[in-house]
């Protein structure tokens, strides 16, 4: 969706919040990204400061990785891909306090089958990241 370039993600992120600001015309993709925005205040100031590094080692959390896991999260709702995301995600929303906090709970999954795939150099294995999410169901 957005490449590999970290400049131009965080580029595309100012630009949308920007024009959102400024009640310009959006294309879809930022009404997604601006949608997630709004419902991250507290990342409000880091969308308008591209240089800043995020440092986990420090308790730091990147704000442009935890938008595009929301933003690549509602992608697989949208297309029930893993198919039974929705479902899960359906579940989840009547546990959690709102749809974003279901969100939040199965970011986590989302996250570590990114993590577990990059650190293996193998495609993402969907069958274990289904599983990350049905145990959500049973807390």
């Amino acid at each position: 969706m957005f490449g590999t370039d970290r400049n131009q993600l965080r580029q595309m992120y100012k630009t949308a919040w920007e024009k959102f600001q400024q009640q310009q015309v959006l294309t879809q993709l930022e009404i997604q990204i601006t949608d997630v925005i709004k419902e991250h205040a507290e990342y409000h100031d880091f969308v308008l400061q591209l240089d800043q590094d995020f440092s986990p080692e420090l308790g730091q959390s990147n704000p442009f990785l935890h938008m595009g896991l929301h933003l690549g999260l509602r992608e697989q709702l949208a297309t029930n891909r893993p198919t039974g995301i929705t479902g899960i995600y359906q579940q989840l929303v009547k546990i959690k306090a709102s749809p974003h906090d279901a969100e939040h709970t199965m970011i986590e999954c989302l996250a570590e089958a990114i993590w577990s795939s990059q650190t293996h150099n193998t495609p993402p294995n969907e069958t274990a990241y289904l599983k990350c999410l049905q145990k959500l169901l049973q807390i």
